[in-house]
């Protein structure tokens, strides 16, 4: 299924920055400073990237779908587990960014621990959440969904990804990536 497919490699791409949020939190701790410019960027990403693009795919096109055709079963593992989670990551970004700004204004440790444990709390959820999407949610929509209801879901995420605002949030966020493996050392593992 082609949307449950890029949504796949979307995580994959996720994935990868969430370790790189491991290995900058893990570098605070041994004495590095906070980068609030590469922290906003890191921010911005899970944001831009994570939710509003990759959530956003599953939020309009592939769970209302599910919710809608696969009964107690469909409803229960989208509004209580996969939008309970997105809600969730929402919550630790918005901890973090709050951590953040409260470190610029007055450094304390106190507000590094708070940037820490928003930056962890989200990798760490997300790290769950993709597995469980690939691994349990992605595959019972595929194999329980109808062949037209995954046609007409293919055909939304087709062109949602033509879109040239899709193109440029792909094109933004996946260098900054790149960057950012480099930077910390986390390697592709295709």
């Amino acid at each position: 299924m082609y949307a449950i497919d890029v949504m796949v490699e979307e995580h994959k791409n996720i994935n990868y920055m969430l370790r790189v949020i491991r290995e900058n939190c893990c570098g605070i701790l041994d004495g590095a400073p906070v980068d609030a410019d590469e922290h906003r960027k890191m921010i911005d990403f899970v944001r831009n990237y994570a939710d509003r693009y990759h959530h956003g795919k599953e939020e309009k096109f592939l769970f209302p779908v599910m919710e809608s055709k696969l009964g107690v079963p469909g409803q229960s593992l989208i509004r209580h587990g996969m939008l309970v989670e997105h809600d969730l990551g929402r919550a630790h970004v918005a901890d973090w960014e709050n951590a953040l700004e409260l470190y610029e204004k007055e450094p304390l440790t106190t507000h590094k621990l708070d940037i820490l444990t928003g930056a962890m709390g989200y990798a760490d959820l997300l790290q769950r959440h993709t597995e469980k999407e690939n691994n349990v949610v992605y595959p019972y929509g595929e194999a329980h969904l109808s062949v037209d209801d995954k046609t007409a879901i293919d055909m939304q995420a087709q062109e949602f990804e033509a879109l040239p605002e899709s193109e440029k949030v792909r094109e933004k966020h996946l260098t900054f990536l790149k960057e950012m493996m480099e930077k910390y050392g986390v390697e592709y593992s295709r």
